[in-house]
């Protein structure tokens, strides 16, 4: 029983890095109406430039994953500026070799600069808490309560500020908010600067658990599409149950059976539910 409930809480915790990373992969979908292939590379990215922060500046753990959030949320505008706008009127697979190709090229850079060795990110968070007679780390901990808060300030950003409206309509009718005199130019670059925000929280979250390394970001990616489209494309209710399923389900199946069905698990479920349900558990219709 204390081994089902450490890895319970530590499931939570994954789901939550997941969730972060994965509604920023919907609303861009929502929006933009185009598989951001680079996202990944966006959460590696992250990653190195809160390590560089945190180590080679010195700030605080928390501010330098403020700082990271912002940097990356000015690159996730100008990559919606200089790849995806000029892009705007072409079919869907230019945005996608588009987007493999600022994959690899954020990759290339993190190398160049960091080195292709795995580094290690230390926190200031240690400790842990005895749940049920479970140990939990500290950080865990935090990311669980870091992602409950964010999510709070999303859905309030998204469902009461006039921003967050406008991302709203234009998910659900492009051309109808433009005729209302929504630019959905300036909507799509706030929707993927606020995405690549989001997974550099997960991202500075989740670092000290986990190796940093340039294709750190790879593994993320393939879940966090496994994830968006077994909740349903553009559904963020379905990103976050999905995540959450898929973390629990992972950790679960990765202590009671193996590592390798455990890292396996994101595909089992989803090829179970499409071929039970092709459009996934929260279906939502996509206005073109």
């Amino acid at each position: 029983m204390t081994l089902f409930t450490q890895q319970l809480f530590n499931g939570v915790a994954l789901g939550g890095v997941y969730c972060l990373a994965a509604i920023g992969l919907t609303l861009v979908f929502g929006v933009l109406r185009i598989p951001n292939l680079a996202h990944g590379s966006l959460y590696m990215l992250g990653a190195y430039v809160t390590y560089f922060f945190l180590t080679t500046v010195g700030v605080p753990y928390v501010a330098a994953i403020g700082i990271a959030a912002l940097i990356l949320f000015v690159l996730g505008v100008l990559l919606e500026r200089l790849v995806f706008h000029p892009l705007r009127n072409s079919p869907h697979t230019h945005h996608m070799i588009a987007a493999i190709g600022a994959m690899f090229f954020f990759q290339a850079v993190a190398q160049a600069i960091w080195g292709a060795d795995f580094r290690r990110m230390e926190t200031p968070i240690s400790g842990s808490l005895s749940i049920l007679g479970a140990e939990i780390s500290a950080q865990r901990i935090v990311i669980i309560v870091t992602a409950v808060v964010v999510l709070s300030l999303l859905t309030w950003f998204i469902k009461r500020s006039i921003h967050g409206q406008t991302i709203e309509a234009i998910e659900q009718d492009r051309t109808g908010a433009a005729l209302v005199g929504i630019n959905p130019a300036m909507v799509s670059m706030l929707t993927l600067g606020l995405s690549a925000l989001l997974v550099t929280i997960a991202a500075g979250l989740v670092s000290p658990i986990n190796l940093l390394s340039p294709t750190m970001g790879d593994s993320l990616n393939l879940k966090v599409f496994a994830i968006i489209i077994l909740g349903g494309l553009g559904s963020l209710p379905g990103a976050i149950v999905g995540s959450f399923a898929l973390a629990i389900a992972e950790t679960m199946t990765s202590t009671y059976i193996s590592s390798a069905v455990g890292e396996a698990v994101a595909f089992i479920v989803l090829v179970a539910v499409l071929a039970i349900k092709p459009t996934g558990l929260f279906a939502k219709a996509v206005q073109r």
